[in-house]
């Protein structure tokens, strides 16, 4: 469990949930814990992120009340790469997954890059989806600079993946260094530097792809990042880290008058990674929204 558990991918809870879907572009590693409704968790897009490395620690709460299913995008985790953009292929793939699965509508959590991902398959298709968390993944630079400081060492540790600068970029990501541990870093670094995930990754973050990132947060890029927003029907709240380094609190404020039904719930000292910086109250705020009729 990412923050708790070191033993990551090989302890035995993630052997028993782990399974493997063929989907219409490829196979899907994800991991499948629970029984209920279907709540589907992805995942954001970080060095060495996966599925599992998100969301272990929220499983045995979730999975009391839902059927907790943790796919790993393609080009992340267990999941080999299907085209050339990780981030632009995530949508196509994850309603391919809920096919192969036999899921005909969800709710979702997405982290970061899973966030947007889940607002994009709510606005486009959205009969598949019944509610929306998004973890600090939506919106635009406001008030804030971008791109922000954990986007920036995100870029750094893909040009030199070194664990000096994966640790760099970890701090980025909390509120509290000391949940970053050893066993966390030496987990992250092990997947992140894989050739075919480092490859992956490079598509997305390099210092070209910095430019790219700050225009889109500017005149006609916002625009368009934002003009989706009020497709967006099921009910949503945006869960966001206050001391958020990556995506700052004041992106929040557009996506969160823009989405017919949403609202915002601000966890104080919290980075980026609320669902394990504040795991209880996270899942405590994230049950009760489920569960509203």
């Amino acid at each position: 469990m990412e923050g708790n558990d070191p033993t990551g991918f090989d302890s035995e809870f993630a052997r028993a949930t782990s399974r493997i879907v063929r989907t219409a572009s490829g196979t899907m590693h994800y991991h499948d814990h629970g029984e209920g409704p279907p709540l589907l968790l992805i995942h954001g897009s970080g060095p060495g992120v996966s599925g599992w490395a998100n969301f272990s620690g929220n499983l045995d709460t979730f999975g009391g009340s839902y059927r907790c299913l943790v796919p790993d995008l393609p080009g992340f985790g267990r999941s080999p790469a299907a085209g050339k953009s990780p981030a632009a292929d995530a949508a196509t793939a994850v309603v391919e997954f809920l096919d192969a699965v036999g899921v005909e509508r969800a709710a979702i959590i997405g982290n970061s890059l899973g966030g947007a991902v889940g607002a994009q398959i709510a606005a486009t298709h959205p009969d598949r989806v019944s509610k929306l968390v998004a973890i600090g993944g939506l919106g635009i630079n406001l008030l804030s600079a971008a791109p922000a400081e954990g986007i920036k060492l995100l870029v750094a540790f893909m040009e030199e993946p070194t664990r000096e600068r994966l640790v760099e970029w970890m701090h980025s990501m909390v509120y509290d260094p000391a949940i970053i541990t050893d066993e966390l870093i030496d987990m992250r670094l092990a997947v992140a530097t894989r050739p075919e995930i480092h490859a992956a990754a490079s598509r997305m973050y390099s210092r070209a792809g910095l430019g790219f990132i700050q225009s889109s947060m500017n005149g006609r890029g916002a625009g368009a990042r934002l003009s989706w927003l009020p497709d967006i029907q099921a009910p949503t709240l945006l869960v966001w880290g206050r001391d958020d380094r990556v995506n700052t609190l004041d992106m929040a404020l557009v996506p969160m008058r823009l989405i017919p039904r949403c609202e915002l719930h601000v966890l104080y000292d919290c980075g980026h990674w609320a669902m394990i910086e504040r795991r209880l109250e996270f899942e405590s705020t994230v049950l009760a929204f489920l569960a509203r009729p």
